[in-house]
């Protein structure tokens, strides 16, 4: 231990330590997943991130080692913990540089915002020497004036590779390319079991590993049309759990982008047909169910009952809006009867 201080205090890291952890040390191989609280502190005591009180979930952090977290320190200064221990690191400013970008990510991960808002049309280092802003008073003067930092870590878990389930993001192309398969499965067990909210963000989260990986290739290369054929049914099944959930503008964007490439592709139209009629565009959806049935005669009796349907519904709004405004323009043209005082 006293060797591994040495070690530490020659790369400008002070650990004090607070509460012993248990077992022994890990040592922490590639993979690893780390999971702990963390206070972030200026010298002086002022508080700036506690993972404890940040946004309404207040989350432990997670970290896969070896990923090149952009905060390295924490990676450097986590192996040397045991599993429940609690220690304080004082930092130099060398290490410390990039803590106003990573508190500003996980800042916007704890209230629900997209970690890499504000930070799209600037790079790390070029927002360390601009005055671009950050959004938060205390990270901009952060910003300007880098200086050492205390960082307070309660180690909670120590997860060796292979023994959880990778976040999506964490996954290589490798990994994310096998793991589509069964995202795929879940989506349909949670479907059949009525779980369509829970199914929805199966597939969106599959669609979403296949388009990462799409983004890597070129346009209408094999490798390119392979994936994409392993999109076409997850976001035909999201589609689905769209529809079930009136979010009928999302399905028609979808399925136009499939009709678009796939011009064969029955259940796209047939999707896009639903929901142009729970929309009320009657000429869109006869004109998709008409493209059914040239394509899948077999699903005649299916348009036709949907074709009833909506015919109903229109026929339903009629009446009702007749009713609705009927006398509205009956004026009364009989001259006032005179009166007299």
């Amino acid at each position: 231990m006293e060797e591994e201080a040495r070690r530490l205090l020659e790369e400008g890291i002070s650990k004090k330590l607070l509460s012993s952890g248990k077992g022994q040390l890990s040592t922490f191989p590639d993979g690893t997943k780390v999971v702990f609280h963390y206070r972030t502190s200026l010298c002086d005591g002022t508080v700036l991130d506690d993972s404890k009180s940040m946004g309404c979930c207040s989350k432990p952090m997670e970290l896969i080692l070896g990923k090149k977290f952009k905060l390295a320190v924490w990676e450097r200064v986590l192996v040397t913990m045991r599993q429940g221990e609690m220690a304080e690191f004082t930092c130099d400013t060398k290490h410390t540089a990039l803590y106003p970008l990573v508190s500003q990510s996980l800042r916007n991960i704890s209230v629900g915002k997209d970690p890499l808002e504000g930070q799209r049309h600037c790079c790390g280092i070029a927002q360390i020497h601009s005055h671009h802003s950050l959004g938060h008073k205390d990270l901009d003067q952060l910003q300007a004036t880098p200086q050492p930092l205390i960082f307070t870590i309660h180690l909670l878990e120590v997860l060796p590779p292979g023994s959880f389930q990778l976040d999506v993001w964490a996954m290589t192309d490798e990994e994310k390319l096998a793991f589509v398969p069964h995202i795929h499965e879940e989506g349909n067990a949670l479907f059949k079991q009525g779980r369509i909210k829970e199914a929805t963000e199966k597939y969106y989260n599959g669609i979403a590993c296949l388009k990462n990986l799409q983004m890597k290739e070129q346009p209408g290369d094999e490798a390119w049309i392979k994936l994409d054929h392993m999109i076409t049914p997850l976001l035909l099944n999201y589609c689905q759990c769209q529809l079930l959930q009136g979010q009928y503008y999302d399905v028609i964007e979808h399925c136009s982008s499939l009709t678009f490439k796939y011009e064969d592709n029955v259940k796209a139209y047939y999707k896009r047909a639903k929901a142009h009629a729970a929309v009320w565009n009657e000429m869109e959806a006869r004109a998709d169910f008409g493209k059914v049935l040239e394509l899948d005669p077999s699903l005649g009796p299916s348009v036709a009952k949907e074709l009833r349907a909506m015919e109903d519904r229109i026929r339903s709004k009629e009446k009702e809006e007749k009713g609705r405004y009927k006398g509205l323009f009956n004026y009364d043209t009989r001259p006032p009867t005179a009166t007299t005082g």
